[in-house]
């Protein structure tokens, strides 16, 4: 490495990475082996612009999330990892903390997946990441800011979600999500950013103070239900959503899909195709 500082390390990791390694279509010309600076700042869901101040050194301190999506997006060791978070003068998430490392295997899981809608979240609900077709499905996952990447914040203080709920649902749901992250918080009561979180919740939100003071403990065995989703432009779709934890690394990856020859499946394929469509152009 000619330079050992985070833009050097994330320039040469660039280079040694291939399209097959993180996913991506070989295509048919490719003037290197490596990764395009564009497609490196796809996968870590950052600007271009972005990831060239970041390699140039003209770009410091680049918070954990991006620490994180880089080290994800380049499929690096926890050796590595730990290595890029030290450049980045910041110490790598360890014991006691919500864990949002996603590992290799998992990823791989996730890259089977690439026609599916998926979102992985942690055990506080923070979004880690999420692929195309979700953002086609329910919105674009960037343009989420502080604590609108928190599922319960999205849902009980805003922007909200194109999740459609009869009332019913909606108490249930808010309920559930309410209880799980008590549980989290009891699993990792030294974390800073979840008690952070947990006051933010609890100042912006009168149901949040509400639920959280009487939510019971709920059985999340059977995590599998259906979903209505609003979409601006295919109408309403009936899906199924599984939600699959990730038991080592307390992740939960939510999976959006519907039965095959059903209007829904068509719905749910052409939301992907102009999702997938209104990022190309």
């Amino acid at each position: 490495m000619d330079v050992w500082d985070f833009g050097g390390a994330v320039r040469q990791w660039r280079d040694r990475a291939t399209p097959e390694s993180v996913g991506l279509p070989l295509g048919l010309r490719r003037r290197a082996a490596g990764l395009r600076r564009e497609e490196l700042a796809g996968l870590a869901g950052i600007s271009v612009d972005y990831l060239t101040r970041l390699e140039q050194g003209r770009a410091s301190a680049p918070s954990l999330q991006v620490v994180e999506a880089l080290a994800r997006a380049l499929r690096l060791s926890d050796a590595e990892r730990d290595v890029l978070f030290q450049l980045a003068g910041l110490a790598a998430p360890g014991p006691g903390l919500v864990p949002t490392r996603i590992a290799p295997s998992v990823q791989r899981l996730l890259d089977r997946l690439d026609h599916t809608p998926v979102i992985v979240q942690d055990a506080a609900f923070n979004f880690v990441t999420a692929n195309g077709p979700y953002d086609a499905l329910m919105g674009d996952t960037s343009a989420w800011t502080g604590n609108e990447r928190n599922g319960v914040w999205r849902n009980l203080v805003g922007p909200g979600t194109r999740a459609v709920h009869t009332p019913e649902g909606r108490d249930a749901f808010e309920r559930g999500m309410v209880a799980e992250l008590r549980l989290t918080a009891s699993r990792y009561p030294a974390d800073p950013g979840l008690k952070k979180l947990i006051g933010e919740l609890a100042a912006a939100s009168a149901r949040f103070r509400e639920l959280w003071e009487t939510a019971e403990i709920v059985d999340t065995a059977d995590r599998t239900r259906q979903k209505v989703i609003d979409h601006p432009t295919v109408g309403r779709i009936t899906l199924d959503c599984d939600n699959l934890t990730v038991a080592r690394d307390d992740l939960l990856i939510t999976v959006y899909t519907a039965e095959r020859g059903t209007d829904d499946a068509d719905k749910l394929a052409l939301a992907i195709v102009l999702g997938t469509q209104q990022v190309v152009g």
